[in-house]
């Protein structure tokens, strides 16, 4: 059985996305600015049907990372955000569980992505999720609550952050204050480049 991740792009002052954040501006005012690192990579590239790009280890991250999805969970509202940039054919190839309080047929693209709806919260989606993905990951498609309700409920077994060198200043953080656990993580792997730093984290609760 495969794990279950979270990997995502983060500013130093631990914004996943920058303010007035929506459908039309999925990634918030200069939220873009987080994902600069991933555009010109081969292998993101060609998640997207395009030719081109560059290789090195930020390219092999990425390309080891999709390979080891098998599923994905996201939230309701990532889904609504990226759902018309998407298009017609989603980058993900693989079944989606979107996680949602309102009923609703999946929904079937192009290229093997379906979304199916789940409304009885995070376990349930992320274990639709790992029959769905079999041997391989099942990986966090976002945002920051879906991760962090993952991370309450025991469920995450890593966390891949990009730390991109910005302050973005306000906007979606990815942890909040709320709640009372609290939560240790042990580095497993570091991979810098120029432009981010990859981490990768194993959380402990303590």
């Amino acid at each position: 059985m495969g794990k279950v991740v979270a990997d995502i792009s983060v500013s130093l002052d631990g914004f996943i996305a920058g303010p007035n954040d929506g459908p039309g501006n999925p990634l918030g005012d200069r939220g873009e600015r987080l994902h600069e690192w991933v555009y010109p990579l081969a292998s993101w590239r060609e998640m997207h049907g395009l030719d081109g790009g560059t290789t090195g280890p930020d390219a092999d991250l990425v390309k080891e990372t999709v390979q080891r999805a098998g599923a994905y969970v996201m939230g309701r509202r990532m889904f609504d955000c990226g759902e018309e940039p998407w298009g017609d054919e989603p980058p993900f190839r693989a079944q989606v569980f979107v996680v949602t309080h309102e009923e609703r047929e999946p929904l079937v693209k192009q290229g093997g992505t379906t979304f199916a709806f789940v409304t009885g919260g995070v376990g349930e989606a992320v274990e639709r999720a790992r029959r769905a993905a079999g041997d391989k990951d099942v990986a966090l498609a976002g945002g920051g609550q879906l991760i962090r309700g993952v991370l309450a409920a025991g469920l995450l077994d890593e966390l891949q952050l990009h730390l991109v060198p910005v302050l973005l200043g306000g906007g979606v953080r990815l942890f909040t204050e709320e709640g009372d656990r609290t939560i240790e993580f042990e580095t497993t792997r570091v991979i810098d480049s120029p432009s981010v730093t990859h981490l990768r984290l194993r959380p402990a609760a303590v």
